[in-house]
């Protein structure tokens, strides 16, 4: 098994290399929608949920590319989501992985309208590529909607928007984050199980105990990385939650409580593992990955 930075590296790589393949030039008149579609997509970023759909695939002994499309499913949606998160009406962000956020390059309304048409592709592509049976299909389709949706990640969005200034207990912060954040993980290692063609119901259920964790230890680490990083390693504007007022997990538990938690999230998910062999390795050093990132 080669070392984890080299896996991670490779995964990188591979679903870059399959998002700038697949995404389409479009037609003259549409020139500007599919250069802003290609610029928030293909503009860096650590691609975490497509890493884990080939990890979660790999549990099972699947092949990568049987994963290549549920990978780049969850990618098509969690760029679409920072193209919208960033915008004046939203977090008013005018940076994103060190470049000009979408609306900045170009403007408000091609981000929009590049953002909503990152969506839809990540549902066609899920629904017409890879050799998948027809009820695996469904099932994937259902999954990702759901985390993508009002049940998941927009509604995070949505329930943190409003949460902005107020005091919110541990309980709530994660039930917000869980969505917000959670949700599309989840989405990422289930959506790499099903393609394997190979999960069982009980091997799904420790994987989603497993991206449960990870999912909101991702989302304790990011904010424990708004107060300790700087801006030129994150990408995007440090402090960003601070100067907004928003609740983060420092701010209700101190930065030792908040680095204590992700820490017992990171072991958790690893002990949701115990009954899967050596092909779930990267699983579990995704978990640390997840927790020691400095961005």
């Amino acid at each position: 098994m080669t070392d984890f930075s080299g896996y991670l590296t490779g995964c990188q790589l591979r679903i870059n290399q399959y998002l700038s393949e697949q995404l389409p030039d479009g037609e003259p008149r549409l020139s500007r929608l599919y250069q802003a579609m290609r610029y928030s997509l293909t503009n860096g970023g650590k691609r975490i949920r497509p890493v884990l759909a080939y990890a979660g695939c790999a549990a099972l002994g699947g092949q990568p590319q049987q994963a290549d499309v549920a990978a780049a499913a969850v990618e098509l949606i969690h760029a679409y989501s920072l193209v919208h998160d960033d915008l004046p009406a939203m977090d008013d962000d005018d940076l994103r992985r060190g470049q000009p956020t979408c609306h900045r390059a170009f403007d408000e309304a091609s981000a929009i309208l590049a953002g909503d048409a990152l969506q839809a592709l990540a549902f066609e592509w899920l629904s017409l590529r890879g050799d998948y049976q027809p009820t695996t299909r469904l099932q994937m389709i259902q999954l990702l909607a759901r985390a993508a949706g009002p049940e998941g990640m927009v509604g995070g969005q949505a329930i943190d928007l409003g949460a902005v200034g107020e005091k919110l207990d541990l309980s709530t912060l994660e039930s917000m984050h869980r969505l917000k954040t959670g949700a599309l993980i989840r989405a990422s290692v289930q959506l790499g199980a099903l393609a394997s063609e190979q999960a069982e119901p009980s091997q799904l259920a420790a994987l989603d105990n497993y991206a449960n964790a990870i999912g909101l230890a991702f989302q304790v680490q990011d904010d424990i990385l708004d107060i300790e990083s700087d801006t030129s390693v994150l990408g995007k504007q440090q402090g960003a939650d601070l100067a907004r007022d928003k609740p983060t997990y420092p701010a209700l538990l101190g930065l030792n409580g908040a680095r204590e938690l992700a820490s017992q999230l990171r072991d958790q998910a690893i002990d949701s593992l115990t009954d899967f062999d050596q092909q779930a390795d990267r699983l579990r050093q995704l978990a640390d990955y997840i927790v020691a990132r400095r961005f």
